[in-house]
């Protein structure tokens, strides 16, 4: 995450100025009194971790630094946590989806008739992430460059990540843009949950990343993040020759029976899903 002079805290969103680029504050992009909270709070931790990795380096990287822990974190805590970051640290990210994808511009224009179904259909999906009944804290792995984010963090706490930082940057200003609070982290979508179960967890083109039998493991960390009779939602992809999958990324069609059939093994019940039409899949679950 790229230092910045003037920023609205990732945690509590009051407004802050740092008064040198050594101010870890901008690093972190918390204020003083968020930052001095991180020795207790799992998010703020990793935060405070990782703008003393970027500060150090003088740069904007997201590579969490486990071998110096910050104050009031114990070095067995980050001892215990280097082999699950090395691990993930060894796995190329995936690119967010530009906002081009989603409104069909530019490189990804298929034409008048194929634009309009395409606009429609997700008009379709938001209506139906807006007709949810979700509240408490709501996680969104992968929430890339925030485009169902606002609506999700008028609905209750958003926890969003993403492993694309700039993209996350554009998510931000999305949600300043609507005066709207949300908690903003890079991470992998597939690491456990570190801060604490979710009342909801809202997926959009995530589980067509995975192919065989890596879509059990990927339903699994989705559960893990929820606590039990929480809800997940799931936005995925139909087969489409002429429109296409997300840029950059090898993609999985799942049939709605298959993606059901691991959702009921992962311990989901009540699963429902439906059609969009041509373009899109919209499941949701609780957790058992």
């Amino acid at each position: 995450m790229p230092f910045r002079e003037r920023f609205d805290c990732l945690w509590c969103g009051t407004a802050h100025a740092v008064r040198s680029p050594a101010d870890l504050e901008g690093w972190a992009q918390l204020c003083p009194a968020c930052l001095g909270k991180a020795g207790t709070n799992p998010f703020l931790r990793n935060r405070l971790r990782t703008a003393l990795g970027e500060r150090g380096r003088g740069a904007g990287s997201t590579t969490v630094a486990v071998d110096a822990p910050p104050p009031g974190v114990e070095a067995a805590d980050a001892a215990r946590q280097a082999p699950a970051t090395r691990a993930r640290a060894s796995r190329t990210p995936q690119p967010a989806f530009p906002d081009d994808w989603f409104l069909r511009r530019g490189p990804f224009e298929r034409g008048a008739i194929h634009d309009t179904a395409w606009a429609a259909e997700l008009d379709v999906v938001t209506r139906w992430l807006d007709g949810l009944s979700l509240g408490g804290r709501i996680d969104e792995p992968a929430a890339g460059t925030g485009f169902f984010s606002p609506l999700l963090a008028d609905k209750g706490e958003l926890h969003a990540s993403d492993e694309d930082a700039a993209a996350l940057d554009v998510a931000r200003e999305r949600l300043v843009a609507h005066r709207l609070l949300a908690h903003l982290h890079v991470a992998d979508p597939w690491a456990p949950p570190g801060d604490g179960p979710a009342d909801a967890v809202v997926a959009s083109f995530l589980t067509g990343r995975v192919r065989g039998a890596g879509l059990d493991g990927a339903i699994a960390s989705l559960r893990a993040r929820l606590r039990p009779s929480g809800r997940l939602a799931l936005v995925d992809l139909r087969p489409d020759d002429a429109g296409g999958p997300p840029p950059g990324i090898a993609w999985t069609w799942h049939d709605p029976a298959i993606l059901e059939a691991a959702l009921a093994r992962a311990g989901f019940s009540g699963i429902e899903s439906t059609r969009t039409g041509r373009f899109f899949l919209l499941v949701t679950a609780e957790a058992g």
